[in-house]
C-alpha cells in the first residue's frame, strides 16, 4: 500500500526581484494543506523539500509552477512511512544555495545537463574528471565510482577549490553531480564564468538517478545523505541504513552505532571526543524527552533536525 506521505524534493533558478513578496502566500498554502519542510526563496530562485499528503503536495507544486519562470520546474518525488519533517520553514535568503559567487549567470551560463540515462557513459569515459559537489560528511556515506571529494565542509567552499585546482580542470570535460542537481548546476555555472566550457551536470542530481537507473547498471556506491528524518536512501529511493545522530546531527552508519563512543541519542563517533559535558547532559535529557514522547504517542519537536552543523538544508 502505497505511504501517505509524499516527499517532492524541489529547486529553480529563476527571476523573483521581490522573493519577500512571495513568501506569505507559499507559507499560508502550505500551513493549510498541513505541507511541512523547509523552502527558500531569493533572488535567484527556489530550492528545498517538503512532506505531506498527495492533495497538499499537489497544490503546493501548482502554486510554485505559477511562479515566474517555474512552470517547468522538476520535481523529485518520493515517499516516507512517516512525516519526515515536523516544523513548515519558508525562508527569505540572499542565496538559495549559499555560494558567494553573485556575478554568475545562472538562467544562460550552466553547463550541460546529462540525464540519468546517459550518465554512466560520461563518467566512464577516463578523460572525463567526475566531481562530487557535495560536502565531506555526505561524500562519505555514498558516492559514484572514480569521483573526486573536494573535502569542503560547505559549498561556499568550492569556488576556492576549484580555483586551485584549476590547472588539472583546463581542457577537460569535466562532470559534477550533487543530491538533487542544485549545487552541481551552480557549480557548472560558476566554471563557466571562469573560462571552462566542457562542464557538465547530472540533471535530477542523485536522486533522479537512483530513482530511473536500475541497481544492476549504477556506478552509485553506498547510500545518498538526505536532509530529513529519513537520513538516507540507497537505490529505487529505498530508505538506507543510516541514523542521525542528536550531538552533531552527522549520519551514523550501523558499523558506527556499535562503536563504544556511539551513545544514542547523544553522541557518535565523529563528536563524541570534542562534545563537552555540558552539551551531553543536554543532548541525554532531550533524548529522554524523546522517549517519553514516543511512549506516549507524540511527537517530540525538539529533537527533530536533520541539518548538519557544517550544512544548510540543501539538494
Amino acid at each position: 500500500m502505497p505511504s501517505p506521505i509524499h516527499v517532492a524534493a524541489l529547486y529553480r533558478f529563476a527571476r523573483f526581484p521581490h522573493p519577500a513578496a512571495l513568501r506569505q502566500p507559499l507559507l499560508d498554502l502550505c500551513a493549510a494543506n498541513d505541507v511541512r519542510g523547509t523552502l527558500l526563496l531569493a533572488r535567484e530562485g527556489i530550492n528545498g523539500t517538503i512532506a505531506g499528503p498527495e492533495d497538499g503536495i499537489a497544490a503546493v507544486i501548482a502554486h510554485i509552477r505559477a511562479l515566474p519562470d517555474c512552470a517547468d520546474i522538476a520535481v523529485k518525488y518520493s515517499h516516507a512511512a512517516t512525516m519526515p519533517f515536523h516544523r513548515l520553514k519558508v525562508r527569505v535568503k540572499r542565496e538559495i544555495v549559499t555560494m558567494g559567487e553573485p556575478d554568475i549567470d545562472l538562467l544562460g551560463g550552466v553547463g550541460t545537463y546529462v540525464a540519468p540515462a546517459d550518465w554512466n557513459a560520461l563518467i566512464d569515459d577516463p578523460d572525463t574528471i567526475v566531481i562530487d559537489t557535495r560536502n565531506a560528511y555526505e561524500v562519505k556515506i555514498g558516492s559514484f565510482a572514480r569521483a573526486i571529494d573536494p573535502r569542503t565542509e560547505r559549498f561556499g567552499d568550492f569556488p576556492a577549490w576549484a580555483r586551485a585546482n584549476r590547472a588539472a580542470l583546463e581542457g577537460k570535460k569535466v562532470a559534477m553531480f550533487c543530491t538533487g542537481g542544485i549545487r552541481c548546476e551552480k557549480s557548472t555555472a560558476f566554471l563557466k564564468a571562469e573560462g571552462l566550457t566542457d562542464v557538465f551536470h547530472l540533471e535530477g542530481g542523485i536522486l533522479k538517478y537512483l530513482e530511473e537507473v536500475p541497481e544492476t547498471e549504477s556506478r552509485w556506491h553506498g547510500e545518498c545523505f538526505v536532509f530529513d528524518e529519513r537520513v538516507a536512501v540507497s537505490h529505487g529511493l529505498a530508505p538506507g541504513t543510516h541514523e542521525l545522530c542528536r550531538g552533531c546531527r552527522m549520519p551514523v552508519s550501523p558499523e558506527d552505532r556499535t562503536s563504544a563512543l556511539y551513545e544514542e541519542g547523544v553522541a557518535c563517533p565523529a563528536c563524541a571526543t570534542t562534545s563537552d559535558a555540558t552539551k551531553r547532559a543536554a543532548a541525554a535529557e532531550r533524548h529522554r524527552q524523546v522517549k517519553l514522547a514516543d511512549a506516549r504517542g507524540e511527537a517530540h519537536v525538539g529533537a527533530v533536525t536533520s541539518e548538519p552543523q557544517t550544512g544548510a538544508r540543501i539538494i
